[in-house]
């Protein structure tokens, strides 16, 4: 009978251990089923890409129906929108955010908010280039402009913003609040000074996935701000900066593949290239002051 026993148990922990090995081969197909294509995107735009990277066409501005020359205003017109982007939507969405974490309680009005800010960020971005197009270019006469694009993007991102900025403010412990009270700090001070402090790292993250996707969007800034050629770059010293429309990189990409006859190939993988670099750039940035932000608080 022990003999019988013994060898069902190791039928058992055979059987266990040939799932556990399965399910480790199926996580580990899985991952590679997200890493194996963004290894062969970057390949492919690195390979082709760096034959056109140079100098001249860094800085230099679009030539001979842009088939020639450079991508400079692309890129300073991206620069433009991204910075914009985060001055509106970064502090909308961390007061948002701080509102429904420490204010609003958990009643059914603020589960219809958190519904609909999940239900936001699945919209498409051309429903969000529409609704800018409608209500910044039209009705409040921003025109086609930076400031336009700003904001049709800045709306794109906050339900990012706010999502992330709330579970980051969720995660602070409550007796860190409650120390704080027990002090005589008021809600705001407690707030201010001790959950915001320790919330940083997170509210990051949703920054870090906003540069990316305002970066990157067409639709929203092809109805708002972006422009198909333009011989000269806005400063922001100018007057009326915020009222000028810009070239995109996003835009300018589409443009030279779709609509330029003629357009060298190496031109199109080049611009492709400087917009991921800029992104991961961005990225790279708000990555380095995270992990800053994390060290101080440990």
């Amino acid at each position: 009978m022990n003999a019988v026993t013994e060898q069902s148990l190791t039928r058992k922990t055979g059987s266990r251990a040939f799932k556990e090995r399965m399910i480790v081969w199926l996580l580990g197909l899985s991952t590679l089923a997200i890493i194996l294509p963004v290894i062969a995107i970057i390949y492919f735009l690195v390979r082709y890409g760096m034959k056109a990277i140079s100098w001249e066409f860094l800085t230099q501005m679009p030539r001979n129906g842009m088939v020639e020359g450079g991508i400079m205003p692309a890129i300073v017109g991206t620069v433009y929108l991204v910075v914009g982007t985060i001055l509106i939507a970064v502090p909308l969405g961390v007061m948002a955010a701080i509102y429904l974490s420490e204010y609003a309680g958990n009643g059914r009005f603020v589960r219809i908010i958190r519904l609909s800010l999940t239900n936001l960020a699945g919209v498409p971005s051309v429903v969000y280039g529409l609704f800018g197009l409608g209500l910044f270019v039209l009705l409040l006469r921003f025109d086609t402009s930076i400031l336009a694009g700003s904001c049709t993007l800045a709306l794109l991102v906050l339900p990012l913003v706010i999502t992330a900025a709330e579970e980051a403010l969720r995660r602070v412990p409550n007796t860190l609040r409650e120390a704080s009270l027990a002090l005589g700090a008021t809600k705001w001070q407690t707030v201010k000074n001790v959950v915001l402090p320790n919330s940083w790292a997170g509210i990051l993250t949703g920054i870090i996935l906003a540069v990316g996707r305002a970066a990157g969007e067409t639709a929203p800034i092809l109805f708002t701000a972006a422009v198909y050629y333009q011989v000269y770059v806005p400063r922001p010293t100018d007057a009326g900066f915020l009222r000028e429309p810009v070239m995109a990189l996003p835009y300018h990409l589409y443009t030279i593949t779709t609509q330029v006859v003629g357009a060298p190939a190496e031109l199109q993988w080049g611009t492709a290239l400087v917009l991921l670099a800029l992104v991961l750039g961005m990225n790279s940035i708000a990555i380095i002051i995270r992990a800053r932000l994390r060290s101080k608080r440990w």
